[in-house]
């Protein structure tokens, strides 16, 4: 398994992490994500890390906090050897101050996730995404201190956007405060938005990426065709639904591409679509997630091999969109305003 340093930072990390929101279940919107209990997980995580695949991916609100619970107890006796991310700051309880990234919230949220997940520090420790109503310096001053102490190891922001990820930086840096290493963000063939404006941050900034979501919401799984139903399963049930809206003639092109590269490698289509992921600048992880250890195997067949140019072409040109402004016009500009290779 190759491990590559997480942006800025001293930390390596395998380039695959196993993602547990399939861990838990509990209520409708998780169980489609999976309900994966402890016998299970086990059995998955032992798989993980014999591959080399080290760390861990959850959040408190997934499954009410049972994913920690279930991946807490699948890690037993392993912690030594593996590496655990999760998140906060969506909503975990029914109490005014049971949302945000307020240090009241930080604190107590560190606290309840080191409980479930039975350790006593947290490795990576993302904002899962970017609170308008709380000052900025503060976020950073609760983070900076439960690293002091030991609770965390490594900062990280989910789901911001290119200036809301500056400003926590630039607060960071004039204020002597742990700055954020890493971004968890949604990229995949099928939605590129990422390239515009917060990979070139992440490469200016030294910010490494986590990809969340690399199929695309299930729908580069090798299950949707051009012209074909949808067969069983969580797709067919809406598992896909929820995501952001494609157009199905975009969708089945990039899909064709796929088809295309898998019949020249022998490869499967999630396969390949995983490790076009791997060549995209600043990613250094990638989330795969699995209900069941077929689906875990199929994920880690994504490594070990590279993709050749001539079909890094044909996928890069089956997947490009027409960027919102500013980034048409700046594409004019590449002298000046060199943009991200391949796009």
């Amino acid at each position: 398994m190759e491990n590559r340093q997480l942006g800025r930072s001293g930390l390596k990390v395998p380039v695959l992490s196993f993602g547990t929101g399939t861990f838990g279940g509990g209520n409708a919107f998780f169980d489609k994500w999976g309900a994966v209990q402890t016998e299970e997980a086990t059995r998955l995580v032992d798989i993980c890390l014999d591959a080399g695949v080290t760390l861990f991916d959850t959040a408190d609100i997934y499954s009410q906090g049972r994913s920690e619970e279930v991946l807490g107890a699948a890690l037993k006796g392993k912690r030594d050897r593996a590496l655990i991310s999760t998140k906060a700051t969506f909503r975990s309880g029914d109490g005014p101050n049971d949302i945000g990234s307020s240090r009241f919230h930080l604190v107590r949220s560190v606290e309840a996730s080191l409980r479930r997940l039975g350790t006593d520090h947290i490795d990576l420790y993302f904002m899962h995404g970017f609170d308008a109503l709380t000052p900025v310096d503060e976020t950073l001053r609760a983070l900076d201190d439960l690293i002091t102490a030991g609770k965390i190891g490594y900062i990280g922001a989910s789901n911001f956007s290119g200036w809301q990820m500056m400003k926590s930086l630039a607060t960071s840096e004039a204020n002597g405060l742990a700055r954020y290493v890493a971004y968890q963000g949604y990229y995949s063939l099928v939605g590129r938005d990422y390239e515009h404006e917060l990979m070139p941050l992440g490469l200016d900034q030294g910010v490494g990426l986590m990809v969340w979501s690399p199929l695309g919401w299930g729908r580069l799984t090798g299950k949707i065709r051009r012209g074909q139903p949808l067969g069983e399963g969580r797709i067919a049930q809406g598992g896909a639904v929820g995501g952001p809206k494609i157009d199905d003639d975009y969708l089945f092109d990039v899909v064709d591409a796929l088809d295309k590269v898998a019949a020249d490698t022998g490869k499967s289509v999630s396969q390949i679509a995983l490790a076009w992921l791997l060549t995209r600048p600043t990613v250094d992880n990638i989330v795969i997630g699995a209900r069941t250890e077929d689906q875990l195997r199929q994920n880690l067949g994504a490594v070990g091999w590279t993709l050749d140019a001539a079909h890094l072409a044909l996928l890069d040109d089956a997947s490009r969109r027409h960027p919102a402004y500013p980034y048409w016009h700046q594409m004019d500009f590449d002298e000046r305003n060199p943009k991200p290779t391949r796009w």
